[in-house]
């Protein structure tokens, strides 16, 4: 930690881009006793606005947001600074919104809650990206689900599209897509 700051503040700089206020606001004082110069955004136009004026080393972005879709900004945050290192949040966590995240140039994806200490490992590289290997397979729910999303992610996240592909009711498929990952 002590590493970290002496650093100059904006090779420490961190963005945290969440719509839920108490996360936010938890991460970010969670994040500067660990030495990062943490500015916090609520939307992906304050997010943009912040980064454009003094674009960040690092970024931690939620998948869904109130104003649009975290991926979108993880690719506009790239445009701004190439070497920025950012990681995406989600509570809905899938593996092709893991993959698109990556695609998109994140250099992670992390479930929420995530540790702070965790996360600091994941932004400065000091922990290997390796996945949680599970004593038991997934369940058929959740091959349904993972399948349902991958598609979803497929169709541009456009329901009619991914209703009409898996041959569901579009309303049958709000529900779905509302609803947490099964275990």
């Amino acid at each position: 930690m002590s590493e970290l700051n002496s650093l100059p503040a904006d090779e420490r700089s961190l963005l945290v881009v969440d719509d839920d206020d108490p996360f936010r606001n938890s991460l970010a004082r969670a994040m500067e006793r660990r030495g990062f110069a943490v500015r916090a955004a609520g939307s992906i136009a304050d997010a943009l606005a912040m980064a454009e004026a003094d674009p960040p080393a690092y970024a931690v972005v939620d998948l869904r947001l109130g104003d649009g879709n975290g991926l979108e900004l993880v690719g506009r945050l790239r445009g701004i600074a190439s070497d920025m290192r950012i990681v995406m949040l989600t509570g809905y966590g899938n593996i092709a919104s893991a993959v698109s995240s990556v695609k998109a140039g994140a250099i992670d994806y992390l479930p929420k809650p995530v540790e702070a200490d965790r996360l600091m490992a994941v932004l400065l590289g000091r922990e290997p990206v390796l996945a949680d290997v599970k004593d038991q397979p997934m369940t058929p729910e959740r091959v349904r689900w993972e399948h349902i999303q991958r598609v979803y992610e497929e169709c541009s996240r456009n329901v009619s599209e991914t209703a009409r592909r898996l041959r569901m009711h579009r309303r049958t498929l709000q529900r779905i897509l509302g609803k947490h990952a099964p275990p």
